[in-house]
């Protein structure tokens, strides 16, 4: 078997495929974000808060209501949809013509409160979630195993992000919403509701953030401290792909999922802090991030 400087395949693999399923929630929730903000103009600091509140819809469905895994996939993201919907629609409309500032505090005012609330009900210990039996196992490449359920993970994220990127960027519904986000008066004259268009785009944006959750659910243990260990890689990936970049979203958490794979394997002391240095080196070179655009 070759080793690559002097690191077995299997570690080295094993490592980047870790890497990437990081990455694919690092796309999946930065692109939740760049939707709210390319869209909205909101910096949404309660994602990590709804990410968890989605896993924890995920365990309480199984737990109470002997809904599974399939079941969950499915409710968990509309049940967070609709919470997002009620914030934007109560709190977040009001905010608009606002500095963006006060967008982020109220946000993370939410995220205090909803954290606050599962951490007083279910302790900060994590509650497991089983894997689904038709995802158990895996498969031995040869060179490492495979878990089935990681690899489940990787290619729904994959076929989500870039399905949302399709929706946006290449169909009619897409350009509707790029053009409430430029001119919503125009687009109000020609008959399309903006308000109700923009509250749609918040939940739709948080309800990725959910399903995030009910895919993370078997992996890590379900707690109200998920969110908070996430959201601020996360804001770094949206910063260096560029703030309301989907494209940036996706490729940039894919890529720095794999980076700080790559980096535990050659030097495991500077894995926690690879993203902070790729954003700081990218800020200093092009401020508005690789796939941004100067405003």
């Amino acid at each position: 078997m070759f080793s690559l400087l002097g690191v077995p395949p299997q570690v080295l693999f094993g490592q980047l495929l870790l890497g990437l399923i990081n990455g694919s929630f690092y796309a999946l929730l930065s692109l939740g974000l760049a939707v709210i903000f390319g869209m909205l103009n909101v910096i949404n600091f309660a994602h990590g808060a709804l990410y968890m509140v989605g896993a924890f819809v995920a365990w309480l469905l199984l737990t109470y209501l002997g809904l599974g895994y399939w079941w969950a996939l499915v409710l968990a993201p509309v049940a967070v949809g609709l919470l997002g919907i009620a914030l934007e629609k109560t709190l977040l409309s009001r905010l608009y013509k606002l500095d963006h500032l006060y967008g982020l505090l109220l946000t993370f005012g939410l995220a205090l409160i909803l954290e606050g609330a599962f951490r007083h009900q279910y302790g900060v210990s994590g509650q497991p979630y089983p894997i689904p039996s038709a995802l158990q196992g895996g498969q031995n490449l040869g060179f490492m195993f495979l878990p089935n359920y990681r690899a489940w993970v990787v290619v729904a994220s994959l076929t989500v992000c870039f399905g949302t990127w399709y929706a946006i960027e290449r169909t009619k519904l897409g350009a509707y919403l790029r053009a409430a986000t430029e001119n919503p008066t125009l687009v109000q004259a020609f008959g399309i509701n903006v308000p109700v268009m923009v509250s749609l785009t918040y939940g739709f944006g948080v309800a990725l953030a959910g399903l995030a959750g009910v895919l993370a659910a078997p992996i890590y243990q379900v707690s109200p401290l998920m969110g908070t260990n996430l959201i601020i890689i996360v804001f770094a990936v949206v910063v260096i792909g560029g703030m309301g970049s989907i494209l940036g979203a996706i490729v940039t958490g894919l890529g720095l999922g794999l980076l700080e794979g790559l980096t535990k394997v050659f030097y495991p002391e500077a894995s926690n802090i690879v993203v902070f240095v790729v954003m700081a080196i990218v800020l200093l070179i092009k401020p508005a991030g690789l796939f941004g655009r100067e405003r």
